[in-house]
Formats: C-alpha cells, sequence, structure tokens
C-alpha cells in the first residue's frame, strides 16, 4: 500500500529556514516599516538579504499568513460562548441614493 503523500512545502525552492521568511513577512506586515528598513532590521541580526527579496517573500507569503491569522482569530471568537458578529456602520444604496442606518 503506497504512503500518503504529505502536502509540499511553500518554502521549499527557497535556500533560507521557513522561520526567517515568517520572521520578516511577519514583521513587514504588522509594522510600518519600508523594505528597506526591513531588510536593514534583518541585516543587525546576521541576515543578509536584499529588499527585493522581502518584497518576493510579502507578495508570496503575505496572503496565505494574512488568512490563517484571520482564521485563527475566527476560530477563537466562536470558542466564546455568545460569539455573534456586529456591524456598526451601514450604508445602504435605495434608488441610488446613500443612506446611513
Amino acid at each position: 500500500m503506497p504512503r500518503p503523500k504529505k502536502p509540499a512545502s511553500p518554502f521549499r525552492y527557497f535556500n533560507l529556514s521557513p522561520e526567517i521568511i515568517r520572521l520578516e513577512v511577519m514583521v513587514y506586515g504588522r509594522f510600518p516599516l519600508s523594505l528597506r528598513n526591513v531588510e536593514d532590521l534583518l541585516a543587525e541580526r546576521g541576515i543578509d538579504i536584499c529588499h527585493e527579496t522581502v518584497r518576493l517573500w510579502w507578495n508570496r507569503f503575505g496572503p496565505p499568513f494574512a488568512a490563517d491569522v484571520r482564521r485563527q482569530r475566527v476560530s477563537r471568537m466562536k470558542s466564546f460562548r455568545q460569539w455573534r458578529w456586529h456591524l456598526d456602520e451601514v450604508y445602504v444604496k435605495i434608488n441610488g441614493e446613500m443612506h446611513y442606518l
């Protein structure tokens, strides 16, 4: 009986470890830093990369990481007993006119 295949890692074609890539993407997404600031921040820690590499990693890994964070946040919220979504401000378009509810 053949063994079930493991899902392929999205980091399989990169030379650096997944922890470093994940750190860079989280730092760039979480804090208001430029690509060159993230490059300098990692250079202080002994990781020599180009700002274009930071941009490539952000474009490739940013959306899946953000979706994972959202999914975890919703699953934590659903664990509360009285969990429900709330809308604060709602604008509705009626006959081409915007109305505030």
